[in-house]
């Protein structure tokens, strides 16, 4: 059976914060979307110390790739759509098992 692994790399401006506290009321429920409503693997991964821009990194894997990519999809939408953040960029990486 195939395995598909696929990643993204958000890259945040936040709104109006003034300090890593605020950032972090934020950051944490994205975080949490993400990972309760897609069951996917999230976190902050870079940025911590610059309290206007975040980084999340967020990684699925999947038995069929057409079901990875929708998931990637719809957590990029997430993201996206959220008023609070403004997202700069996306890196979206994708694997399957002929990468070796």
């Amino acid at each position: 059976m195939p395995m598909y692994v696929g990643t993204l790399s958000f890259d945040l401006l936040l709104g109006d914060v003034r300090s890593l506290k605020q950032k972090r009321s934020v950051v944490r429920p994205i975080v949490a979307e993400l990972q309760r409503k897609y069951g996917v693997s999230v976190a902050e991964v870079g940025d911590q110390d610059l309290y206007r821009r975040a980084r999340i990194g967020l990684c699925a894997v999947s038995g069929e790739a057409g079901h990875l990519a929708d998931l990637l999809d719809r957590c990029e939408r997430m993201v996206a759509d959220r008023p609070e953040v403004e997202l700069l960029s996306v890196r979206r990486r994708f694997h399957g098992d002929e990468d070796e």
